[in-house]
């Protein structure tokens, strides 16, 4: 049986669409991809030929489940932002098989809003509602407080005991070695979500 294809909108929030990229995202995958602020946690900018290589592998990476980096747009304005997705962590010596991954990486210019944890919310909820994912993880530079501040944001627990030196970060970087690991599951979203309409 052949794969059913993948909607084009995977999720929309109050202000968000989480979709497939499209060619007009070239600019802004581009911007994200050279920015010192926003690559500063990585080992490498990527140049324009190669953003747009890696920008023509991200709809292929979509399974047959759904799960991927989706492209970030504006609801109001149809501007694209930056991504968010699910993914397998892809990292066997690290992590256990079908270990998910959430991450995100957003334009300089769009800090600030919260949009980041709007759409991480929107995944959580479906990778544990209608996907029935049993743990997901999110991983960041030791020292990347704007990525570990919205795993706080979302009530993801520290995970200390999974903490690692990225196999794929080189010698050369060592200041960028070192990974904290943060996690939810299930049963931890709905004590979260239960949480915040008590405080409602």
């Amino acid at each position: 049986m052949q794969p059913q294809p993948i909607a084009t909108t995977l999720l929309e929030t109050s202000r968000l669409v989480l979709r497939r990229w499209l060619p007009t995202d070239r600019d802004l995958f581009r911007e994200i991809n050279a920015d010192p602020d926003v690559m500063a946690f990585f080992p490498f900018r990527r140049s324009h030929d190669e953003s747009d290589a890696f920008l023509g592998k991200l709809n292929d990476m979509f399974s047959e489940n759904g799960l991927g980096f989706y492209a970030l747009e504006l609801r109001e304005t149809g501007e694209p932002l930056g991504f968010c997705g699910l993914t397998y962590a892809n990292m066997p010596v690290i992590f256990p098989a079908e270990t998910v991954e959430i991450g995100w990486r957003l334009a300089a210019r769009y800090w600030g809003n919260g949009y980041v944890t709007e759409s991480a919310e929107a995944l959580l909820d479906f990778a544990f509602v209608e996907k029935d994912i049993k743990a997901v993880v999110s991983f960041a530079v030791a020292d990347n407080n704007r990525s570990t501040a919205v795993m706080k944001r979302l009530g993801m627990h520290r995970a200390a005991g999974m903490d690692f030196d990225h196999p794929r970060v080189p010698e050369t970087h060592p200041h960028l070695k070192r990974h904290v690991v943060y996690a939810m599951t299930p049963e931890e979203w709905t004590r979260r979500n239960a949480r915040l309409v008590e405080k409602a």
